[in-house]
């Protein structure tokens, strides 16, 4: 009987390694359809969380992690009563910008040393193609003394889950199959089916399937690099960059990216991974390394513009107070990871500014943790001299511009600073606003 089918009938288990924003969210969904998951992750403060029906991520929410079936552990020797095997481990970039395969490694490792014969184990993280194959499946079989195409199987589906987009989550967006053969990818693509409306789309290789993802990521990337590069040309020309996007949008080809900081674990990331391996063979990116250049630049751009708007309201920005609206990597997510407004920070900090922060969102302790940040209530926002709107969070959207007033000091308006990143607030209202802006 094919793995499929014992895995339906549950004879067999199915496993997720790593439980943030993609893995545990995977985990949950085939638990719905009455699948045994043991969900393993290494943290047993996230272990915890879980058990006690806490989602930190806010990507299925509290009532459904407490109703979840899911085997929550931190224990690896639980892998071995697993078939099917998940790696959902992040893969961030070190700071020269190539590849940090510590996670993937150290998963592979763990998995390894509980592996059974007979077993087909799925890649999620984000790779440079070539990757599964010549890095993963060696330590695999050292780990467990197996051989891979005889007594185990691979193969690899990268993630496309976009972290607190509620529209696009993972059961309505279409899934990239590959396994090592015809068997490992008629199981996967099967198993992967029982959670995915939208259907799989199963490619020729492994390899193809790891470029999949990186280019995907790397294609938006430098759409988002070109936008960038006009809202810095159009600011020079005082241009609203909005409205052009608005009546570029009206053509039926148009592709609708709008200016913005680029972090996070997937966009920000993944055309490093690309290029550190075109350049192992000898080509180096004409175009892919530029639009990185232009999306690492933004924070730093933003600060500055924050300076040059401080003094012409008259203020010594070294004794200014500045405030910044959001931390996390994008709106309405809990995720701080890779954030560039802690680029925006780093150049201000270069001024002798220490701003303050307010994100509702994120973690008080991940802030600490990950860039040495004490958030900042916004009720208890006063007396401001430059406030920079970061991130869109819904509860920075419903803030009027009469609502933005009344965190600044009483001075008049063309002293106070506001810097509107994520073009939430109409020119005209901006213009009539008073504000240096």
């Amino acid at each position: 009987m094919r793995l499929f089918n014992r895995i339906i009938d549950k004879e067999e288990n199915l496993a997720l390694v790593g439980l943030g924003y993609v893995g545990m969210p995977i985990a949950v969904a085939f638990a719905q359809k009455g699948i045994h998951v043991i969900g393993f992750d290494l943290n047993d403060e996230k272990i915890a969380l879980y058990k006690s029906g806490i989602d930190p991520t806010k990507e299925v929410g509290d009532e459904t992690i407490s109703q979840t079936s899911v085997e929550f552990t931190s224990n690896e020797k639980d892998l071995r009563r697993a078939k099917f095997i998940i790696m959902a481990v992040p893969t961030p970039v070190n700071t020269d910008h190539t590849p940090d395969l510590k996670p993937v490694i150290g998963a592979s490792e763990i998995v390894g040393r509980n592996l059974v014969p007979g077993s087909i184990i799925v890649y999620e993280s984000t790779v440079y193609p070539g990757c599964t194959e010549d890095v993963c499946i060696p330590i695999l079989e050292r780990e467990s003394g197996l051989k891979c195409g005889v007594d185990f199987k691979v193969g690899y589906s990268p993630e496309r889950i976009n972290p607190g987009d509620k529209v696009h989550c993972l059961e309505n967006i279409q899934k990239i199959v590959s396994g090592m053969d015809t068997e490992s990818l008629a199981e996967i693509q099967d198993v992967y089916n029982i959670v995915i409306k939208a259907g799989t789309y199963p490619v020729s290789s492994i390899r193809t399937a790891e470029a999949v993802k990186v280019v995907e990521n790397s294609q938006r990337d430098i759409n988002i690099a070109f936008m960038n590069e006009l809202a810095m040309v159009f600011d020079r020309m005082d241009i609203d960059t909005n409205e052009v996007v608005d009546g570029m949008n009206t053509k039926w080809n148009a592709l609708g990216f709008r200016p913005g900081l680029v972090g996070g674990h997937c966009i920000g990331v993944d055309p490093y991974y690309f290029t550190y391996e075109a350049e192992k063979l000898g080509y180096h990116s004409q175009i892919i390394l530029n639009g990185r250049i232009v999306n690492d630049s933004m924070g730093a751009y933003v600060a500055n513009t924050a300076i040059k708007k401080m003094i012409e309201a008259g203020q010594a920005p070294k004794k200014s107070k500045v405030v910044i609206f959001g931390l996390t990597f994008k709106e309405n997510c809990p995720d701080i990871r890779n954030s560039k407004v802690d680029d925006i920070i780093k150049q201000l900090n270069k001024y002798g500014i220490d701003p303050s922060v307010v994100d509702p969102w994120a973690s008080e302790r991940d802030a600490i943790h990950e860039y040495g940040v004490r958030l900042t209530d916004m009720e208890d926002v006063v007396d401001a001299d430059c406030i920079i709107v970061a991130v869109a969070h819904n509860e920075f959207k419903v803030l009027r511009l009469s609502d933005i007033n009344k965190f600044f000091k009483m001075v008049p308006d063309d002293e106070k600073v506001l810097i509107d990143v994520k073009g939430l607030y109409r020119v005209d209202d901006l213009k009539d606003s008073g504000f240096r802006w």
